[in-house]
C-alpha cells in the first residue's frame, strides 16, 4: 500500500492492528514504540502521508520537514504542546487532537488523589505494612477530613475540569472554579461557583484540582507565589501538563508544611530524576513528606478500555481529516487561514 500513516510512539504493544482496522484499505500504518523512535529510517518518515504521535514525539519544524507527503498531525491525547503548530501550518500540514477520550478516566484519577489523602488511605496501608500492631491506629494520619466540610478549587472548567467538578459536588464538597476563558453564565450552567481570579481560589481552597492546557500563561502556574496564596495545608492535585507546577517550589512548600499535600501524575520531566530537589526529599530517610505525596506514572488517561477508545479516535481522525480535508477536532485552524492568506500574497 503506497499511503500510510505513522505512528512513530505508540503506546500499546504492536501490531498496530486497531489503527489498521480503521485505515483499512484508504492507508496502510507504519508503527513503531517509542524506543525505537530514533531509529525510523528516513524513507518511513518521508513517505507519511499523516503522523499519529503520543506524548513521546516533539513534532518541530525539523521533524515536519523529515516528512514532505505529511497533510495531518494528530496528537493521540488532549494536549498538543509537543507539536509546532505554527510550524505546522506555515507547512500546511493540519494538526488535530482528541479531546474526547479520557474525560471520564482522568477525572475519576483526580478525585482518587483526594480521597486517598482526605480519607488516609495511603498512610494507612503503608503505617500497617510497616508495623501491623502499632500502624492499626485511625487518629494517625496527616489529612484525613470531612469531605462536606472541604472546598474544591477547580483550576481550568474544559471537558475534565468539568467532569472532576461534578465528581467533587456529588461527594458533597463545595466546588469553587476559576476560568477566565468561560463565558459568563458558566457557572450557572453546571451548578458551581465562580471565582474572578487564580488568587480568589487559592485564598478559599482545601484542594486546588489543575485542569489547564500547557501555555505560556499556565506555565509553572503554581510556583513560590501562589503557593504562598493557597491555604495553610491545602491539598494540591494535578492531572493536567506537569509543567504547570514549579516542583522545586512544590518541595519547599511540602517541606515547609504550608502544603499538606500532593497528588501528581503529571511531572515536568517524566519519568522523575531521583536527584530532583521533590524526588530526593521524598525517598530520603524519615522524609517528613514521605505520606504526603503520591505520583501516579502519567496514568490518570488508562484504562483498558480508555487506551482502546484513544487508539481508536485518533486512528478515526487522521484518516478523517485526510479522506475529508477538514475535521473538528483541528487546534491550528487560524494558523492554516493566516499561512494559506500569507502565501497568496505572495
Amino acid at each position: 500500500m503506497s499511503e500510510y500513516i505513522l505512528h512513530p510512539d505508540a503506546q500499546f504493544p504492536l501490531p498496530a492492528d486497531i489503527e489498521a482496522e480503521v485505515y483499512g484499505s484508504a492507508f496502510g500504518v507504519r508503527a513503531y514504540l517509542p524506543a525505537d523512535t530514533a531509529s525510523i529510517p528516513d524513507d518511513v518518515w518521508a513517505g507519511a502521508s499523516g503522523l499519529v504521535c503520543y506524548h513521546e514525539v516533539a513534532v518541530t519544524a525539523a521533524v515536519m520537514d523529515r516528512m514532505p507527503k505529511c497533510r495531518v498531525v494528530v496528537r493521540a491525547g488532549v494536549g498538543f504542546d509537543n507539536i509546532d503548530l505554527r510550524a505546522a501550518a506555515e507547512r500546511g500540514i493540519a494538526v488535530c487532537n482528541t479531546p474526547d477520550y479520557g474525560t471520564t478516566d482522568v477525572a475519576d484519577h483526580a478525585i482518587a488523589l483526594t480521597l486517598a489523602f482526605l480519607r488516609g488511605i495511603t498512610f494507612y496501608n503503608r503505617a500497617i505494612e510497616a508495623d501491623p500492631l502499632a500502624g492499626w491506629r485511625f487518629d494517625t494520619a496527616p489529612s484525613v477530613r470531612r469531605l462536606s466540610t472541604q472546598t474544591f478549587g477547580v483550576v481550568g472548567l474544559g471537558r475534565i475540569g468539568t467532569a472532576t467538578a461534578l465528581r467533587a459536588k456529588a461527594l458533597g464538597m463545595r466546588v469553587i472554579f476559576f476560568d477566565p476563558y468561560k463565558p459568563t453564565g458558566t457557572e450557572l450552567a453546571v451548578g458551581l461557583e465562580r471565582c474572578a481570579t487564580l488568587d480568589d481560589l487559592l485564598a478559599a481552597a482545601d484542594i486546588v484540582s489543575l485542569h489547564t492546557p500547557l501555555t505560556e500563561e499556565t506555565r509553572h502556574i503554581m510556583n513560590a507565589a501562589t503557593f504562598a496564596k493557597m491555604k495553610p495545608e491545602a491539598i494540591l492535585i494535578n492531572t493536567g501538563r506537569g509543567p504547570s507546577v514549579d516542583l522545586d517550589a512544590l518541595a519547599d512548600a511540602l517541606l515547609s508544611g504550608h502544603v499538606a499535600a500532593a497528588g501528581l501524575d503529571v511531572l515536568e520531566q517524566e519519568p522523575p530524576s531521583p536527584d530532583s530537589k521533590l524526588i530526593a526529599a521524598w525517598r530520603a530517610p524519615d522524609s517528613p513528606i514521605r505520606d504526603r505525596l503520591v505520583l501516579t506514572p502519567h496514568a490518570a488517561f488508562y484504562s483498558p478500555s480508555s487506551l482502546i477508545d484513544l487508539r481508536r479516535k485518533s486512528a478515526v481522525v487522521a484518516l478523517g481529516y485526510l479522506q475529508e480535508g477538514d475535521s473538528r477536532d483541528l487546534v491550528n485552524r487560524d494558523l492554516l487561514d493566516q499561512a494559506a492568506a500569507a502565501r497568496r500574497r505572495a
